[in-house]
């Protein structure tokens, strides 16, 4: 069984729509597919529609913008109930920080003699809840100022670059707290990952985590090295974490993520929909469950 929980459609910053990326999904023999937008559930329906057409096995989820420490880290949200106020307040308000940071992040680039505007970041951003960095990523590359989006972000829109804008996120322990009311699990996204600062996620900080209620931590990805991903493991079984691994696909959007470049063991899977089980019955909420064939 091939199972990959962490994707990305156009909603956000992938470069497939919902339905295309389930369809894809299954051609390329993936048995379970997790849908992770950023800070959104709008291609859920769309995405549970086609995974009950081609029989695949979806998983609904959000990844979450959050704070921890002081620095940026995103959190996988599975199976919450979206309408769930808390929940979609704060993705609302992250969202709106999204599309608030746009104008100066172009302000910055047009200081830098970069000739964009709004209606360039626009025309590559399809149906996505938000237009952010990798939407701005991908007019920078359309109007031929980069080459692909790594060169955008190296470059220019990473936080040591000078287009660079602080935008609003959520804190992450409020947000375990706020999922797991909900009705879902979480699991932090590439933990490790080179492009973050990591060092309040140690062994010390993800044992608070968990005691918070943090079901699992994203072992296999892209972003980890084989000596990350042995040391993270070893971590997280002595924690008694679920271990996941994902592909973190955005389509065009982003190299080397293929889908199911990374996957997750069943047992594993297991875990994390019996802890979904149990935070759902505990909620009392109506929860969104597997999309099964």
């Amino acid at each position: 069984m091939r199972i990959d929980l962490h994707t990305h459609s156009d909603r956000s910053d992938g470069t497939e729509s919902p339905d295309r990326l389930v369809r894809r999904a299954h051609h390329e023999g993936i048995d379970v597919l997790g849908l992770t937008d950023h800070d959104t559930t709008e291609g859920w329906a769309a995405a549970e529609c086609a995974a009950r057409d081609v029989g695949l096995t979806l998983v609904r989820g959000i990844e979450v913008s959050c704070t921890f420490a002081g620095y940026g880290v995103h959190l996988l949200a599975y199976l919450p109930d979206p309408t769930f106020p808390p929940l979609a307040e704060e993705l609302q308000r992250i969202l709106d920080g999204r599309n608030s940071r746009l104008p100066a992040t172009l302000e910055k680039l047009r200081r830098l003699g970069i000739a964009i505007e709004v209606q360039d970041v626009r025309d590559v951003a399809g149906e996505t809840a938000a237009m952010g960095r990798p939407h701005v990523a991908d007019a920078l590359v359309r109007l031929g100022v980069v080459a692909n989006r790594d060169e955008a972000f190296n470059r220019y829109l990473g936080p040591q670059g000078p287009a660079y804008v602080h935008r609003y996120a959520a804190d992450l322990e409020t947000t375990i707290d706020t999922v797991r009311a909900a009705g879902g699990v979480t699991v932090l996204a590439h933990p490790w990952a080179r492009r973050h600062d990591h060092r309040a996620l140690d062994e010390h900080g993800l044992a608070c985590l968990k005691e918070r209620g943090l079901a699992g931590v994203e072992v296999d990805h892209e972003d980890h090295s084989p000596a990350t991903r042995a040391r993270l493991r070893g971590l997280a079984e002595r924690l008694g974490l679920v271990v996941t691994g994902s592909s973190d696909h955005h389509g065009e959007g982003k190299i080397g993520h293929a889908l199911g470049c990374n996957t997750t063991a069943p047992d594993q899977l297991a875990r994390l929909l019996e802890l979904a089980d149990a935070a759902g019955a505990a909620s009392g909420r109506q929860t969104p469950g597997l999309v099964r064939p």
